[in-house]
């Protein structure tokens, strides 16, 4: 996909990533957040970005790490401090999507997780993604999934 025909939504996607990215190298420290934020926001493509969707998922994943963590660390052969901060990160924002932001669906969200870690993580992180996602959507939207 080319720079160019990129998706507001999908640079929002790939901005609030590069933010939960630093902000578990971090630690996870909180007053780190504003920090990031304002450097993503000083980003010349920030303005190609679905500024509220960012905001939206972004945040989202910040006030509810812990809460998505215990969502998603069933499926995950793994201990979640173990994962590489790309899928770490992925696995926030998709699972933050997959439960809070029902309009957009859960294809779509595993879709992209998938395409993120495809652009930004290891070779085969896509696939323990997909995997991750696709028994997690069984979870959290089980009518969804059914009907497709």
């Amino acid at each position: 996909m080319s720079i160019n025909s990129r998706s507001a939504r999908r640079r929002a996607r790939e901005l609030a990533l590069q933010g939960i990215y630093a902000w578990i190298i971090s630690g996870c420290v909180h007053q780190e957040r504003g920090a990031i934020d304002a450097h993503l926001r000083g980003q010349e493509e920030f303005a190609l970005a679905d500024e509220a969707w960012y905001q939206k998922i972004l945040y989202g994943v910040f006030d509810g790490a812990d809460g998505l963590r215990e969502k998603f660390s069933p499926f995950v052969d793994r201990p979640v401090d173990e994962l590489s901060p790309v899928e770490h990160g992925v696995l926030l924002l998709a699972t933050f999507e997959l439960s809070e932001l029902k309009e957009v669906p859960y294809k779509v969200v595993i879709n992209e997780a998938v395409e993120l870690t495809k652009e930004f993580g290891g070779t085969d992180g896509f696939k323990f993604v997909n995997g991750v996602l696709d028994k997690l959507a069984l979870t959290l939207r089980a009518a969804e999934v059914k009907k497709a």
